[in-house]
């Protein structure tokens, strides 16, 4: 049964080339068999079909106390077929991402109650926003330079908001992951929907059920 449940994660120095394993189901999580579709894009050059490789320069070169990735991790309607779940996951990746370099692995694993699928993705990107300049891993990740941006790394997609305005940037990211799943599951014929909003926003007088 679709359901909705969408975190957003930072992840620190040091972690995304192991988080991109972990998704990947690779090394030490291979004997997880969950794994259904993975994909990557906007890589750089340096990186093109490997992107573990970009992750290990992203623990290498960015900041100490900076987030060498982002990720959305999203629950996925089980009325969807595989391919049906690539297309949706695609579409996503488009809207929340962009241009920004980026990797993503469809999982779904058994439920505890009922032996049914869950569904879900992660996708991880990069804040890093590519402008057309070739880099090198160094000085892709260095600071940005806004006069001579040849001489410093690609800008960052964060920071310089206020608290309100995260706030509604979140609210307003959730919703469009929640209208991009009920499109598609519209698309293909089914009547499940999914809501963004806690079940206070909806009216509904009932405490969430735990997620199993």
């Amino acid at each position: 049964m679709a359901s909705f449940h969408h975190s957003i994660k930072s992840g620190a120095k040091g972690n995304a080339q192991r988080h991109a394993r972990y998704i990947e189901r690779q090394g030490t999580h291979s004997t997880r068999e969950d794994l259904i579709h993975s994909s990557y894009g906007n890589m750089p050059t340096w990186a093109e079909g490997n992107p573990g490789y970009f992750w290990k320069m992203a623990d290498c070169h960015e900041r100490a106390n900076g987030a060498a990735y982002r990720e959305h991790e999203i629950a996925l309607p089980n009325e969807l077929s595989v391919e049906q779940l690539i297309e949706l996951v695609e579409r996503l990746v488009r809207d929340l991402v962009g241009t920004k370099p980026y990797q993503y692995a469809i999982h779904a694993p058994e439920g505890s109650l009922g032996k049914i699928q869950n569904p879900h993705v992660h996708l991880m990107y990069s804040d890093r926003l590519p402008d057309g300049i070739d880099r090198s891993p160094e000085r892709l990740f260095a600071r940005h330079n806004a006069t001579q941006p040849e001489h410093g790394g690609c800008r960052k997609d964060s920071g310089g908001r206020t608290p309100v305005q995260l706030s509604q940037e979140v609210k307003a990211t959730r919703k469009l992951v929640a209208d991009t799943q009920n499109e598609v599951l519209a698309d293909h014929g089914f009547a499940a929907r999914v809501d963004h909003r806690s079940l206070r926003e909806q009216g509904i007088q009932r405490r969430a059920a735990r997620h199993l």
